[in-house]
């Protein structure tokens, strides 16, 4: 049984949101770079992975998304697309019985929404997975549901900060050392199912008020946004709302 420890980083840029995929689900979260790291039953390092995606529904990167993770429009494109990075990863994990593990649920989520929005298999992923943020909240002594960043907890236990975080290779590697240190028989693996919350009942749709919301800018800075400002919070707030950053 190996663990595979890996981190993703998204790109959200409706500006740049292609034609061709009008008729196809909104899917606002792109993968572009996949980081893992392969561990065996005793947590000794087999090999790690690293991989940038060309991404092929929006030909932006946001600023937002480079200030938080270097990553730009020329660091991805000479790189390969999803699919064939998909391919890379499954291979990684390898055929031997695999546990996914993440910093938070968001990641293995992710995953199997963009595999599936490119009609890739999903069976080729592992079925079991280990979201560590809850378990490190027990670890010292918080309620699971009070999640703490990947970088607190880094420190929390003198990890060293040798690498910047917000690279998924990174966060991959810092979140295996977690792995490694706050271990016990305690820690389950779980079924993930991605079709869980299909079965729900639909809800009522929110609509956002972002007059509203610039309005609040307005106050707080005594101007008004310009275009630019004001799709760099909208895309702020809609993914403060998804909590994929929470760490």
């Amino acid at each position: 049984m190996n663990f595979i420890v890996f981190d993703l980083e998204f790109n959200q840029d409706f500006s740049s949101y292609k034609e061709i995929l009008r008729n196809k689900s909104l899917y606002p979260f792109e993968i572009i770079q996949i980081g893992a790291v392969k561990l065996d039953s005793n947590f000794e390092l087999i090999e790690t992975f690293n991989k940038y995606i060309k991404p092929t529904m929006y030909s932006n990167i946001s600023s937002f998304i480079t200030e938080l993770t270097g990553i730009t429009n020329d660091t991805l494109k000479n790189e390969k697309k999803f699919h064939e990075v998909f391919e890379s990863f499954v291979k990684f994990i390898g055929t031997d019985d695999a546990i996914l593990c993440t910093w938070g649920l968001s990641d293995v989520k992710e995953l199997y929404k963009n595999a599936e929005f490119y009609e890739l298999n999903i069976d080729l992923l592992p079925k079991l997975f280990i979201n560590i943020q809850p378990y490190f909240s027990k670890y010292i002594g918080l309620s699971s549901k009070k999640l703490v960043k990947l970088r607190t907890a880094v420190e929390f236990l003198n990890i060293d900060i040798e690498d910047d975080f917000h690279n998924a290779l990174n966060d991959a590697l810092y979140t295996a050392e977690i792995l490694k240190r706050i271990y016990s028989p305690l820690i389950h693996p779980k079924v993930y199912n991605p079709n869980f919350n299909r079965s729900l009942q639909p809800t009522k749709k929110e609509k956002i008020d972002y007059e509203g919301l610039f309005k609040q800018f307005y106050k707080m800075y005594g101007r008004d946004m310009s275009e630019e400002e004001k799709q760099i919070i909208k895309l702020a707030y809609l993914m403060g709302k998804t909590r994929q950053f929470i760490k």
